[in-house]
């Protein structure tokens, strides 16, 4: 899923790049609204391009990797559903 989002990323950023540097190398020659509304476009990606590289997937694990306290991982593992309560060895 890295990959993915990185190669999202990368794509968003140079079509970034393309168009900041197209609006001003020569689209500013026959059109300086075009070119001025090319970089207003450009602007919006970096913002979005973060908000996809950074996303978790449903599969990513980040708030519910494990702990290594067994007692609170199997306190958690029971408040998500992932464990019935009173069932498997407890530790106290």
């Amino acid at each position: 899923m890295y990959a993915r989002r990185r190669h999202a990323y990368f794509l968003m950023m140079g079509g970034c790049l393309v168009l900041f540097v197209s609006a001003w190398a020569f689209v500013r020659l026959w059109s300086i609204p075009a070119a001025v509304a090319m970089c207003a476009v450009a602007m919006v990606i970096p913002p979005l391009a973060a908000v996809v590289a950074n996303r978790r997937g449903p599969d990513d694990r980040w708030w519910d990797d494990p702990s290594g306290d067994p007692q609170s991982d199997e306190w958690w593992d029971e408040l998500d559903g992932k464990r019935k309560p009173g069932s498997g060895p407890r530790q106290q």
